[in-house]
């Protein structure tokens, strides 16, 4: 199994990623090609849908970064980490959970929970 602190800390940098170019080459590295996502407000198949999300996130809230919290932990394929989604230097307003699926060592699925969510968000 890859390193839990390595799988989240490259799906933080995969969300924080502003060039598609880049991000789409992050996905092509770490997600295998028909990789899903799920959290209880949006849903995507494969690279193409995972980065359509991805840049909705950051169309949406564009001066606001993703960071770790807590230390991210896993047994065999399986991985679960906390996030923060909010300006630099503040307490993130959102927070949430992810637990993702490994196939070997690469991003299969990530079902998503979010712990905090202001009203309007």
């Amino acid at each position: 199994m890859t390193d839990p602190i390595t799988i989240a800390r490259r799906y933080i940098d995969l969300w924080n990623e502003r060039m598609t170019s880049r991000r789409r080459e992050l996905l092509s590295e770490n997600w295998t090609a028909d990789a899903s996502y799920v959290d209880p407000l949006m849903k995507g198949d494969g690279q193409d849908g995972i980065d359509a999300l991805i840049s909705g996130v950051q169309q949406r809230f564009p001066d606001f970064k993703f960071k770790l919290i807590g230390e991210p932990n896993g047994y065999g394929d399986h991985v679960r980490f906390s996030w923060g989604l909010g300006p630099d230097g503040v307490d993130s307003p959102i927070k949430g959970t992810d637990f993702a699926v490994l196939r070997d060592g690469r991003i299969r699925s990530i079902t998503g929970f979010l712990d905090q969510v202001p009203a309007g968000a």
